[in-house]
């Protein structure tokens, strides 16, 4: 019996013993070592044949041949594993960075909505109205009266506004501005 440690208590434990007829595993020379890389290159896995072939061309047990392909294996797939660990972790990286200055940009533009506001406010205290009752958006603009059209022909000195404007009707919009249109002074 051999006397082993485990988190602090020995344990007996009876000996490993070697299969009788069994050989010893040996390290791989270099020209072994680049023969089982090349092959393996060719085919990830090895079916029986190709196996035994591969171990008597090597001079090696054929199950150190398979033990040599299946930790080839593990190895390849651990280097990918890693990759793609590296690569998802610079994403991550590239989106918080984003997330950081994304949050900045809002940080700004809930300051200058803080501003505007109060500058409508010092606005809506000189015209004696609201913030509430600047129209939807609480533009300035719609502080302003609305404009009729006959307001704008009188402004612009027009003898019988309703002439000019029935001329001009198919040129404004809704808001009642006039729009460019191929029409337009009868071109």
């Amino acid at each position: 019996m051999e006397k082993t440690q485990v988190h602090g208590i020995e344990e007996d434990r009876p000996r490993r013993r070697k299969k009788e007829g069994s050989a010893k595993k040996r390290k791989l020379s270099d020209e072994q070592a680049k023969f089982l890389e090349l092959s393996f290159r060719r085919e990830r896995k090895l079916e029986s044949k190709r196996k035994l072939t591969l171990a008597m061309e090597l001079g090696l047990d054929p199950k150190q041949v398979a033990v040599w392909f299946q930790n080839r294996r593990a190895k390849q797939k651990s280097k990918q594993l890693e990759q793609k660990y590296h690569m998802l972790k610079s994403e991550h990286e590239e989106v918080v960075e984003e997330k950081c200055q994304l949050e900045k940009e809002v940080l700004k533009l809930k300051e200058m909505i803080s501003k505007t506001e109060e500058e409508i406010g010092k606005l809506s205290v000189g015209t004696n109205r609201a913030p509430e009752d600047c129209g939807p958006q609480g533009s300035p603009s719609s502080l302003l009266p609305p404009v009729t059209h006959q307001a704008v022909a009188e402004e612009i000195n027009v003898a019988g506004g309703q002439e000019y404007f029935l001329f001009m009707h198919g040129f404004m919009d809704s808001n009642g501005w006039m729009g460019w249109d191929d029409d337009f002074f009868g071109i």
